[in-house]
């Protein structure tokens, strides 16, 4: 592998020791014998996608301050480059800030009833049962956790939606088994029995961008912030705390228009480039991607941002983690452990927000096509 377009000092310790990961530089071949049974069926083989690292990022985190380098996979030219040089500014300021406030993964079965009436009362005794409900998904899970029971009615119909913790998993295939389960018990259990249910009726949110996950909390709800030096912004964004917020204001109302959900410039950049590299599930994007980013000019020239992320599915352990290149590019991150879930989940929310800071930065002062331009064509 060429790496003379990298100028870190930390490939050059990795490559100088033979510390390379093996499976990312090629080193070592990955057994094609191996059926990857709960990842893939059918299995023929690998789609090859460059890797690129970006960072070091400095950020105070739930565990402290820590520094990590990020690996990213794209095809995207431009795109590292844009996510490191963000990095850089945040860093040099003092670091990002981060923290992971809740976690809560949902699923929503749906029942049916003769009537109204019926469904009304279904609906009131379900809540009722969230003891005997929580001691269900016990039986069968280790980690998750019931935390809440809505109901949401219409018509005869009735979607429950039960969130649960879900440890250092992402959770999707947890709450699915531990709902299909309780599910079970329920329907033994019910005074008025519905004439039809599903195990979830599309209430839940799951890889679908939604106003719910952005005013509620699915998978991890994170927050990350970064004051920007006037004299940062300047050396290296090449721009202005006022220009970036006004493009950001500009941004915000055009994204009302337009009918999103949430405002931000490419977040899914970062999640999609992160989530391949380290083996999530790519397709909760949809929701993961949803959130609040925020740019205000200070009166000393300074610039501050922030980025909200509701609903960021992420896990360090089950799903793809466990693949040997993504087991690798977590143990890369300083992440690889179940006690590493939310200081991942935090490095994610803060290396979006530096690509925030980068995008705004290039879009206001009109350097987003050269640069695209530069790095993004053969």
């Amino acid at each position: 592998m060429d790496f003379t377009d990298v100028e870190n000092r930390y490939l050059a310790k990795l490559i100088k020791q033979d510390k390379f990961p093996k499976y990312i530089s090629g080193k070592t071949p990955i057994d094609h014998s191996q059926s990857f049974h709960g990842n893939i069926e059918n299995f023929i083989g690998f789609a090859q996608i460059p890797m690129g690292l970006a960072g070091p990022l400095l950020m105070d985190g739930t565990a402290g301050m820590s520094e990590h380098w990020v690996p990213m996979a794209t095809t995207e030219g431009a795109l590292v480059a844009s996510y490191s040089r963000g990095i850089k500014a945040g860093s040099m300021s003092g670091g990002f800030v981060s923290r992971t406030i809740s976690n809560e993964v949902q699923r929503s079965p749906y029942f049916e009833f003769e009537n109204l009436k019926d469904a009304l009362d279904f609906g009131q005794w379900v809540k009722s049962m969230q003891p005997l409900i929580s001691a269900g998904v016990s039986e069968v899970s280790r980690f998750a956790k019931l935390i809440s029971i809505e109901t949401l009615h219409e018509g005869n119909g009735v979607h429950v939606t039960l969130s649960f913790e879900t440890g250092a998993a992402a959770g999707q295939n947890m709450v699915t088994i531990v709902t299909d389960h309780v599910l079970k018990q329920v329907i033994a259990q019910a005074p008025v029995k519905p004439t039809l249910f599903y195990i979830e009726g599309n209430m839940s949110g799951d890889k679908k961008a939604n106003i719910k996950s952005l005013s509620k909390v699915r998978g991890r709800k994170v927050i990350s912030e970064v004051v920007v030096s006037k004299q940062i912004i300047e050396e290296v964004l090449k721009s202005s705390a006022e220009n970036i917020a006004k493009f950001w204001q500009t941004g915000t109302i055009a994204a009302v228009q337009s009918g999103a959900v949430g405002n931000n410039g490419h977040i899914t950049n970062a999640l999609t480039a992160i989530f391949i590299a380290c083996g999530q599930d790519v397709a909760c994007i949809a929701e993961a991607a949803v959130g609040v980013g925020r740019m205000e000019a200070r009166s000393n020239g300074d610039l501050y941002a922030s980025l909200t992320l509701p609903g960021l599915i992420v896990g360090t352990i089950g799903g793809g983690t466990a693949l040997p290149t993504q087991k690798e590019s977590l143990e890369m991150m300083d992440c690889s452990t179940a006690d590493d879930v939310g200081k991942f989940a935090e490095v994610c929310c803060a290396v979006a927000l530096a690509g925030e800071l980068s995008i705004g930065a290039a879009i206001a002062e009109g350097h987003f096509a050269a640069a695209h331009k530069a790095y993004g064509r053969k």
